[in-house]
């Protein structure tokens, strides 16, 4: 056998052994700590737009507020991860600041801390590739792709719990309205009182950008879409102050805060509000949003599959 043939044969054994492993170098590092800093937005019955949509154009920025994040990340494929995250932050709106009437004479407001924890799966359109940095080949025709930022879709369910409070501007404090029952629930026959504890379907997307072989940056999106109408304690219809106020006169103070400033003169006066008249929608459901600045941190496998750290 010559020596030709020799390296022939050697190169098409060895040619699949180099192939798999490096198809199969993704598995080294396939555990990611994770966290991030970034903002909640929140679109309910309360604040917004001018049209009262409860869509994008009733987004307000000013109701943004801060977020915490932390996450572990498992890559079940080269395309595919899991991913567990527990995130804080807080969520408020403001109907002083509405552009619709209707909610400025309303006049009520919230704020309420948000505790998230969620199972997502991440879904790779652009891959993250394996080397420590990206390059533009010279002549190469510039695109996202050939950038290679890994670029992800992603969903799964979250558990939330949330606990909207209300200024009483009586006495300057912020109070839990859930357990006074500002529409009635636990009160009147029929309205039960809502948990604070709810789940959530979370969709977004991704991008990440490594800046040394370990250590990436990221940007992320993700919306919720909840199974609850009452973050901000506000869904259906206003009852009986009158009733109310016997019942608890707090309740009461924290259920109807609007400007009763009626006046003849004015040509768009000021409603006052009576039992059974809306005081929120029940059509839509209270959304939620997370934007953040995110940091992950690549794990290194050990021989028997686990991360060293």
């Amino acid at each position: 056998m010559n020596r030709i043939t020799l390296l022939f044969l050697t190169g098409i054994l060895i040619l699949p052994i180099i192939t798999f492993s490096q198809s199969n170098r993704w598995k080294r590092s396939r555990y990611e700590a994770v966290a991030g800093l970034g903002v909640t937005s929140f679109m309910g019955d309360l604040g917004g737009g001018a049209d009262a949509s409860h869509f994008i154009s009733d987004f307000n920025f000013t109701a943004q507020r801060p977020l915490l994040n932390v996450g572990f990340r498992y890559k079940v494929l080269e395309p595919v991860n899991v991913k567990a995250s527990l995130s804080y932050g807080w969520v408020s709106a403001d109907d002083a600041k509405a552009d619709d009437k209707y909610r400025k004479d309303r006049n009520l407001s919230f704020r309420s801390p948000i505790v998230e924890f969620g199972l997502l799966a991440e879904y790779s359109i652009i891959k993250e590739p394996v080397s420590h940095r990206y390059s533009l080949r010279k002549g190469r025709k510039f695109t996202l792709k050939s950038l290679a930022i890994n670029t992800y879709l992603f969903t799964g369910i979250a558990g939330f719990w949330f606990n909207p409070k209300g200024l009483d501007n009586g006495t300057g404090e912020w109070l839990a309205l859930q357990p006074l029952g500002t529409e009635g629930q636990g009160l009147m026959e029929g309205r039960e009182k809502y948990s604070r504890i709810q789940l959530a379907i979370p969709f977004g997307i991704g991008i990440k950008y490594p800046i040394t072989r370990d250590i990436s940056l990221g940007l992320e999106f993700g919306a919720r879409y909840t199974f609850t109408d009452y973050i901000d304690d506000v869904s259906t219809t206003f009852i009986d102050k009158a009733w109310l106020s016997g019942v608890d006169p707090i309740a009461a103070r924290m259920a109807d805060k609007s400007i009763q400033t009626n006046d003849d003169t004015d040509p768009n006066p000021n409603v006052t509000y009576s039992a059974g008249e809306q005081r929120g929608e029940s059509k839509y459901n209270d959304f939620y949003m997370f934007s953040m600045v995110t940091v992950a941190y690549k794990l290194r496998t050990g021989r028997n599959g686990l991360p060293k750290f």
